[in-house]
């Protein structure tokens, strides 16, 4: 055997240990690349940030290693590497996936190995997430329009609010205060068509609000994402004193478990089918529905029980309907209301349906039995509008016929 063949048998039998086994910045299976300066494995997406970084990087299976170079990866390790560069990771700091977008898992390799923010020690001046005040320029899009424009936000851990204005004069006051309770914020690149396209959710009168925002520089608007974590994070500390980190990390901000389009009918199962942009929202347990996927304000929400309550989720092939131009449907029944939605191809609707099944096998907890009470009067509020605009739809139709008699 050669020296070569040796050297990368070696480090193949390394990556197969448990704490090499997954990416040392996202978690992806069986890495295949390695930083030498470091010491870490890392996956082939990491890997490119880290080349960005002059980390020194080969692939364990192609590249040639020498002995020295084997040598230190098998004293060091993501294990080891961890103890140091993790050291003091706030427990608000989102960790980002395999999944994740390029933004997030950059500035986390970044903010490890490039800037030490997590070593341990004090920082002077202090990073900016951890001050409980966080404020600047946001591009955010017009409620109304697709344009984008600069405008102040403020975020306060001591008032638990979200302020943006929409001039620089602070003197006019805000466009909006936002409460931190409900407050949701999540990457969406695709969505807003940018690298660095963050979605914030909030209620507001019984109903959900979206801001879409964004910065150009991907580090600023991951501090942002990170500041709101922080404020979230001591918010749930206040409202749940006796809540462990555990139970209280995965609740500070969450992505959505499913979304795109479908078609979807009224509840009288008469109307034509309408494309509308549905998201699923698994912690809250809320599947809301939009004209469009960037809209400010949704036009409808479905609250998603368990099966021993009386909801449940099927695929169905409707008859009789009318305006749908996709085939493959979804029956999606609640206390209230039978739902019939339709997807355009056959691999989306099974995505939907495991993901609607996902909320249907959770159990429901007291936040939860709340939440289908405000679902309920929403489902019933949407009624009553359709019911209505469907008679007069039947009144005028019936005049005209009456006017065509004469």
């Amino acid at each position: 055997m050669s020296n070569s063949e040796k050297n990368k048998k070696i480090l193949l039998e390394l990556v197969k240990l448990p704490e090499n086994s997954r990416c040392a910045d996202c978690g992806a299976p069986e890495p295949d690349w390695a930083s030498y300066k470091i010491g870490v494995f890392v996956c082939l997406n990491c890997s490119g940030i880290h080349r960005s970084l002059s980390s020194r990087v080969k692939s364990i299976r192609l590249d040639f290693w020498e002995d020295d170079l084997v040598e230190f990866m098998k004293s060091a390790g993501n294990c080891k590497a961890r103890s140091v560069y993790e050291k003091d990771v706030p427990p608000f700091y989102y960790r980002p996936k395999e999944t994740d977008c390029s933004a997030l898992r950059e500035q986390w390799i970044r903010a490890k190995y490039q800037r030490m923010e997590f070593t341990g020690g004090t920082k002077y001046p202090p990073l900016a997430y951890t001050t409980g005040m966080f404020e600047g320029m946001l591009l955010k899009k017009g409620r109304d329009n697709k344009t984008y424009q600069n405008r102040k936000f403020v975020l306060s851990e001591r008032e638990f609010t979200l302020t943006y204005y929409n001039k620089e004069d602070e003197s006019k006051g805000p466009k909006a205060v936002i409460s931190i309770k409900d407050l949701n914020a999540t990457f969406q690149p695709q969505k807003i068509d940018h690298p660095n396209g963050l979605q914030i959710t909030y209620q507001k009168d019984d109903h959900t609000r979206n801001l879409f925002v964004y910065h150009e520089s991907s580090e600023e608007i991951v501090a942002w994402y990170n500041a709101i974590r922080a404020v979230r994070y001591a918010y749930l500390k206040t409202a749940y004193p006796t809540g462990s980190d555990e139970e209280l990390v995965p609740k500070i901000t969450r992505n959505f478990l499913k979304e795109g389009y479908m078609e979807k009918t009224g509840p009288l199962q008469k109307e034509p089918f309408k494309r509308r942009w549905f998201s699923l929202d698994s912690q809250n347990r809320k599947l809301f529905y939009f004209k469009n996927q960037l809209d400010a304000e949704e036009l409808g929400v479905v609250f998603i029980g368990t099966e021993s309550n009386g909801y449940s989720v099927k695929t169905c092939a409707p008859k009789n309907t009318r305006g749908n131009k996709w085939k493959f449907g979804i029956k999606m029944e609640t206390p209230e209301r039978l739902f019939v939605l339709m997807c355009e191809q056959e691999r989306e609707q099974k995505e939907w349906i495991e993901a609607l099944k996902k909320v249907l096998a959770r159990p429901m907890s007291p936040q939860d039995i709340t939440g289908e009470k405000k679902g309920f009067k929403m489902i019933k509020m949407c009624l009553h509008r359709t019911v209505q605009c469907s008679l007069v739809v039947e009144w005028i139709s019936w005049m005209d016929v009456a006017v065509c008699c004469v």
